[in-house]
């Protein structure tokens, strides 16, 4: 491993080469996590980046910084994106209607992203969205924040080419003269691509292991009944499996780390804690998704910072879903639509209490 400034941080738009041929560059963000890093991986036509930036003016005056800094002048030419999330597709559009000629991603970040753009330009919100909402126990004015950012989505991704090429399980790209296997992820988005290159030991991770935050592992309107996080615990496993502990991570935030193997672990005993931890408070009385917040996060959420509780209330309901798939909880929906979540055995231990001596 070849490695050169792994430990020096890169302002916006500035490159720091941390392996030969390999970039680091930051786009801003929005918001506390405020960056994103994007890899650039130097070939004899030009560069092939991984991840874009979210679409906003912010972002657009570091791509322009960073499009007239690139070594000896070569563009872009290749874009990896490895999921739908806009901070990682956001820019994508943007650098194919330049010098960009190649667009990759797996099929179901592709196919989905396009569906929720398209969404986002929905006339009204639909009632079954909302009702979603009203069931994890959302007030009205939770509600009406979600009115106003439902269309978000479709303002932070510039244009999307109409056609794309597939990133695929076990593929190989031979960028900067070595070969990069394409690791597939689930359950932080439907098919996360990663990718591997074996001979410099290095693993761009996208948003699938981040060195000091969990990856968001959320349960939408789009698919309500879905079970993400038995996905992503999955995954996890697979990528200890498959990826040496020796490589160095590229994540999509904070910093690059060493020690893959130690955090997947970490990250799996946080998510069984967790799960600990709601199994008892559903075992004590029924609760609402907004009401194991605490449970699981440690500590309450307001409404008031909108991303941060919707974000929570996906996770909450991930989590819940999970348990439900294991016949571990079930939920009774009251007459206004909100659902109580409670542990199999909760009805079983009223009777009990309720008992005469």
């Amino acid at each position: 491993m070849n490695l050169k400034n792994a430990d020096r941080v890169p302002e916006a738009a500035e490159l720091v080469e941390v392996a030969q041929n390999v970039f680091w560059s930051r786009i801003p963000l929005p918001g506390k996590l405020n960056h994103i890093n994007i890899w650039l991986i130097r070939d004899e036509d030009g560069f092939s980046v991984v991840d874009t930036g979210m679409c906003t003016p912010t972002a657009e005056t570091a791509w322009k910084s960073l499009l007239e800094s690139l070594p000896e002048g070569k563009p872009v030419r290749r874009v990896f994106v490895t999921h739908l999330h806009p901070d990682h597709v956001g820019m994508a559009g943007w650098l194919l209607e330049r010098d960009a000629e190649e667009f990759w991603m797996t099929r179901m970040e592709y196919l989905t992203c396009r569906v929720m753009v398209a969404q986002s330009h929905d006339e009204t919100v639909p009632e079954d969205f909302a009702a979603f909402h009203r069931a994890v126990g959302w007030p009205d004015s939770a509600i009406d924040c979600y009115y106003d950012h439902y269309h978000n989505y479709g303002r932070r991704v510039s244009r999307l080419p109409r056609s794309y090429q597939r990133l695929e399980e076990g593929q190989h790209h031979v960028i900067g003269g070595h070969r990069w296997r394409v690791v597939v992820g689930n359950g932080h988005s439907p098919e996360h691509a990663c990718l591997y290159c074996e001979e410099s030991k290095l693993l761009i991770s996208g948003d699938q292991v981040l060195p000091g935050i969990s990856s968001n592992v959320s349960v939408t309107p789009l698919e309500p009944t879905a079970n993400p996080m038995a996905d992503w615990l999955a995954s996890l496993t697979k990528l200890k499996a498959e990826i040496p502990d020796d490589v160095l991570v590229l994540p999509a935030h904070q910093q690059c780390f060493t020690g893959l193997h130690d955090r997947i672990e970490t990250l799996i005993a946080d998510q069984k804690r967790a799960f600990t931890g709601l199994r008892a408070a559903l075992a004590s009385e029924p609760k609402r998704v907004i009401d194991v917040f605490a449970v699981l996060f440690g500590r309450d959420i307001s409404e008031e910072d909108f991303m941060v509780f919707n974000l929570a209330t996906g996770e909450a309901l991930a989590c819940l879903n999970y348990l439900i798939e294991r016949n571990e909880v079930h939920f009774v929906t009251d007459a206004k639509g909100v659902r109580w979540y409670r542990s199999v055995g909760f009805q079983e231990q009223e009777r009990e209490a309720r008992r005469p001596e």
